[in-house]
């Protein structure tokens, strides 16, 4: 072994080598204050390391960027810790860099001749942020979508070059396939060779230097191995643990353990919960003080100045009292970066809006992995999961379309209030046995959940509930509760299969009631038969799947309303919505949301 050993180092002097790096003189001692940079390196090098594993699954594509971390996240071994320890790390290594920068000024070892030094650094902590943001949006979810998109947009307004960067960087004028390519290309290409070489700059400037110990000096000079060595392992361990510590949190809150992973992005979704990293809340909210075309100065002039005056600070250390106004500087600039972040978590915690689009947008990312779970993701990419989802789709549809005359449980579907006046029933529960029961009773039926706010409300089914069924003795009131059970059961609705199976006879039974002369209902409905004098909606197969897409397509056909129609409009006779939209609220609004595994699949699982 020695012999091979010797002919290595006969070869490439790695000894020589090995000797500089352990035995390099500290001055004053080792020293806990020593350790930023040893860390920064710690924390490249896993960044490196997980990047290249990663690398190995994922797809950049806008059709397949998605799917590719889904797979690392949730079905690659090892995969959620593998991602975690890249995004910890390198929300690890913004703070070391930080810690770093404050070390070397309150040290002066920023001072002559390490000027230039101090300049590598300052360029390897923008390198390092433009890591993160190149990065966020990768996974091409949602919440990376959105705020990279606010982020270029900023890009967009620097003066002169802003519109020809930005298009630069987008490749094109629109977000999409290019975007993501060029974003991984300077993620995974370009920024980790820049920064690989500014470190090897960085690092040899240091060497030729040496360590600028803080003055006065504590005690007698020592080499760098063993004591400063322990240090830097004991703060490289610290790093690491907290790094665990982050990727492991959410499951003491019950979440899932890595990184979460939003729902696919799409561009024709507005995400009111984009918001930037922590690292760059302080920027969002100091944009807030510059609306309009005020911006400019928030977002480039007056971030440009504060960089360049850091820059300036090996010269300004010159001065007599130049150091002072350093660190007077560096403590006022992250006081205030501080302030503007707790400010912007703050404001975010006491805006019911954000909160309301924060608590969606979880659901929308649960409801996105349980529909890849089951179904698998489609050839058309995972953006269509969402967009061919009951629901998620249809209370989007509802809120579109038809909550300017419908509510769903008083809301617009998506739970937000309506700014149009009511002026037809609300449909949360449409066709169950509740529903309909509330249709009957006679103090309910005017109200606006049912005809309240239509122009039926003074109509002969508000009629038929306020006199004959306002009459009924107890017994006839158990026989309409039967029928209501019969003209449910037509619905086949999921959540109340085991209700109709249990209640066949007296569902049964209903039917034969329907005709009763008594009840009347067949008196202006047609039920099973053909009945050219029906005038009011076909009870045959009512709320059922068919039934409801034909009557939101066309209410005016002759089983429905007819000429009778209160203003709702033709949505599939005049186009309005497509098919598939129909069907979408359709299903929403009869509960039929849960996804069916693809027979392909469960033969696979077989």
């Amino acid at each position: 072994m020695k012999s091979l050993l010797a002919w290595i180092d006969q070869r490439t002097g790695y000894r020589a080598v090995a000797r500089a790096a352990l035995y390099e003189n500290v001055p004053g001692g080792a020293r806990w204050r020593y350790v930023w940079g040893s860390t920064l390196t710690f924390t490249f090098f896993i960044q490196v390391v997980t990047g290249l594993f990663l690398w190995l699954a994922y797809s950049p594509s806008s059709q397949t960027a998605w799917e590719s971390v889904y797979f690392i996240q949730y079905q690659m071994t090892g995969g959620w810790l593998l991602r975690g320890l890249h995004h910890y790390t390198a929300q690890a290594m913004n703070v070391l860099l930080v810690l770093h920068l404050v070390q070397i000024t309150i040290d002066g070892a920023y001072k002559a001749p390490r000027e230039l030094n101090f300049w590598f650094g300052q360029a390897l902590l923008m390198l390092v942020l433009a890591l993160s943001l190149t990065g966020y949006l990768l996974p091409w979810d949602q919440k990376g979508f959105w705020a990279t998109k606010v982020a270029t947009n900023i890009m967009g307004i620097t003066p002169l070059i802003g519109p020809q960067l930005q298009k630069i960087v987008l490749g094109g004028a629109e977000y999409g396939h290019h975007t993501l390519t060029r974003f991984f290309a300077l993620h995974a290409g370009v920024l980790p060779v820049t920064v690989v070489l500014l470190i090897v700059a960085h690092v040899y400037l240091f060497r030729r230097h040496g360590l600028t110990a803080k003055v006065p000096r504590r005690g007698p000079d020592c080499a760098f191995w063993p004591d400063q060595v322990l240090r830097d392992v004991v703060a490289c361990l610290a790093v690491l643990a907290a790094v665990f510590f982050l990727i492991l949190r959410p499951r003491l809150t019950g979440g899932e353990l890595g990184v979460e992973l939003g729902a696919p992005a799409d561009p024709s979704e507005p995400y009111a919960a984009a918001r930037p990293e922590w690292y760059f809340l302080f920027l969002y909210q100091f944009l807030k003080w510059f609306p309009g075309g005020t911006e400019v100065l928030g977002a480039i002039v007056i971030p440009g100045l504060v960089m360049a005056l850091i820059a300036a600070m090996p010269l300004i250390g010159r001065w007599k009292l130049g150091h002072r106004f350093n660190l007077s500087f560096l403590g006022v600039l992250f006081a205030g970066i501080g302030t503007l972040t707790i400010l912007a978590i703050a404001g975010d915690r006491h805006q019911p809006d954000y909160q309301v689009a924060v608590v969606s947008a979880r659901r929308q990312a649960a409801r996105s992995r349980l529909l890849a779970d089951v179904m698998g993701i489609p050839p058309a990419g995972a953006v269509t999961l969402l967009r061919n989802d009951p629901l998620t789709e249809g209370p989007r549809l509802f809120a579109r379309h038809c909550a300017a005359c419908h509510r769903y449980d008083g809301a617009d579907g998506l739970g937000q209030p309506c700014r149009e006046k009511q002026c037809a029933s609300d449909l949360k529960g449409f066709a169950s046995r509740a529903w309909l029961a509330g249709l009957l009773d006679p103090a309910t039926v005017a109200s606006p959940k049912y005809f309240g706010a239509t122009a039926l409300r003074e109509g002969e089914m508000v009629d038929y509930a306020r006199t004959t069924v306002a009459a009924f003795t107890p017994g006839q009131r158990t026989q309409l509760q039967q029928v209501i059970a019969t003209i449910s059961a037509e619905a086949k609705l999921n959540s109340q299969r085991d209700l109709d199976t249990h209640d066949a006879a007296l569902i049964e039974e209903g039917r034969q009631m329907l005709a009763d002369k008594m009840l009347r209902c067949t008196e202006c409905h047609q039920f099973r038969k053909p009945d050219q004098s029906a005038m009011a909606p076909d009870l045959t197969g009512y709320g059922s799947r068919e039934w409801l897409i034909s009557f939101i397509s066309n209410p005016e056909h002759g089983r429905f309303y007819g000429k009778g129609n209160d203003h709702m409009p033709r949505f599939g006779e005049d186009k309005v919505l497509s098919a598939q939209a129909i069907a979408l609220i359709a299903d929403w609004l009869r509960g039929d949301c849960e996804p069916e595994m693809p027979q392909a699949t469960l033969q696979a699982k077989k």
